[in-house]
């Protein structure tokens, strides 16, 4: 018997819903089709969580028009073969073997300008599947020595921190559904999660709350790992990470192998937590984090762990207490070190501006630069620094009533004295003098201009 493709079922699996309705409604089919794209897969050879809604509507008709074969992904009719000339090949094949770091713009760029092939005639895909055929199309294909990569174990807990975003279930917010996405940081040495938190966005706002809760809970890890994504590039991680003594670095994209212990977690987070909550109806945010807090510390930090052992995560983060960095007495500066600083030009009349609000700092900056200190999650603006990050003053919010009521200050009038009279001719006596001199010259006469006689 035929055996059956493996993507062909797995795309009969997602459609379930939809072929095994006998008849569908006018406009059903496109609903059906949006709850199914919002929906998480394990996708067969794809890291991707979700189906996009158009290509669920082609499988759906492909499914229709050839039943299970429409599913089985097809193959290119020339699948094996390549329409480039044999000459072409050959160039193609030898300047790639001379220098495996070519890209396919420079390959495409050379045999153009060599005269080897008309411009457009060959495009980078009719390249890419030529050195695909042949093994050469990894930059590095030449090499004989591949990239070596060990699996590892940090020494002591909180030696190494990861961190990542996991798109969760819908959340009601205000009568209103939403998505929410779960931020985690996961210690490589005990497999504890320091925090775990559902949120409504997955910027660097959100990695920074979570973050600020971990260092409260379990101390400051010496190494951060994250992926590339713009939250975990954001200059304010990056301060908060300098301040605390976190080394912050960034996985290379495309390279998920670094992060293989925490898409385990997800994976036991996926099944043992998320299948459960799917049962019910969409929870609030507070409720649902409540529940993922109490399914962390009481389910997942006490259950035995295949990679310690049979250890638990949190017996074997207690054996390293020893060796955990705690706060110390940057715990009265936390708040300030998760604070948030904006440059601002102080206006004229001495305010400044955060979140379309107006606020004034001491008159004397007016004119000047500084840094407007805020916390971001409270959206509360605790003062300014100046650039060495000296605190320079309070910022209060205006109040335009108050200030229509308020004595201004003005500047001292400086005491009348005697006026200085100057006996040297000014530049408008000297303009005086010529300008009527030339008008009504004085008469010539032979006075001796000593004595004024003759």
């Amino acid at each position: 018997m035929k055996e059956l493709d493996r993507i062909a079922l797995f795309r009969l699996s997602v459609l379930g819903p939809l072929i095994s309705r006998p008849s569908l409604e006018r406009g059903e089919l496109q609903t059906l089709l949006r709850d199914l794209a919002q929906q998480e897969y394990a996708i067969p050879g794809s890291d991707r969580r979700h189906v996009a809604e158009k290509t669920l509507q082609g499988w759906y008709y492909e499914y229709l028009r050839d039943g299970l074969d429409g599913l089985t992904p097809k193959r290119r009719s020339d699948h094996g073969r390549s329409k480039l000339t044999l000459a072409v090949q050959e160039a193609l094949l030898a300047a790639k073997r001379e220098n495996p770091h070519r890209s396919l713009a420079t390959l495409q760029q050379w045999l153009e300008q060599s005269g080897q092939a008309a411009h457009g005639s060959v495009s980078r895909s009719a390249i890419h599947r030529l050195l695909q055929q042949q093994g050469l199309s990894r930059p590095l294909a030449g090499a004989s020595v591949p990239e070596e990569r060990r699996s590892f174990l940090a020494a002591h807990a909180n030696d190494i921190w990861y961190g990542d975003v996991l798109h969760g279930p819908r959340v009601r917010v205000r009568g209103r559904g939403r998505k929410a996405y779960l931020v985690s940081l996961f210690d490589d040495a005990s497999r504890l999660i320091p925090h775990s938190a559902f949120c409504l966005g997955e910027t660097a706002l959100d990695i920074e709350g979570v973050l600020k809760q971990a260092v409260l809970k379990r101390g400051v890890c010496r190494k951060l790992i994250v992926d590339n994504g713009a939250a975990y590039r954001a200059t304010t991680l990056q301060s908060i990470c300098a301040r605390l003594g976190i080394q912050l670095i960034h996985c290379r994209p495309y390279a998920p192998e670094g992060k293989g212990k925490l898409e385990r977690w997800h994976r036991t987070f996926r099944a043992q937590f998320l299948s459960e909550i799917a049962l019910g109806a969409p929870l609030e945010l507070d409720d649902l984090n409540a529940r993922l807090w109490a399914w962390i510390e009481q389910m997942y930090h006490r259950t035995a762990h295949s990679g310690l052992l049979g250890e638990t995560p949190l017996a074997r983060y207690q054996e390293d207490l020893a060796h955990i960095r705690p706060l110390g007495t940057r715990a009265a500066q936390l708040d300030s070190i998760f604070h948030h600083r904006l440059r601002r030009d102080v206006r004229k009349d001495g305010t400044v501006s955060y979140h379309g609000r107006g606020f004034e700092v001491p008159y004397e900056l007016s004119g000047k630069r500084v840094w407007l200190v805020v916390d971001p999650h409270t959206e509360q603006v605790i003062g300014v620094e100046d650039e060495a990050g000296n605190a320079i003053g309070a910022a209060t919010p205006i109040d335009l009533i108050a200030n229509a009521r308020r004595r201004r200050r003005k500047p001292d009038t400086p005491t009348a004295q005697d006026p200085v009279i100057s006996t040297a001719p000014s530049l408008v006596d000297i303009a005086v003098a010529r300008h009527y001199s030339a008008i009504n010259p004085r008469p010539q006469t032979d006075e001796d201009p000593t004595t004024g006689e003759p």
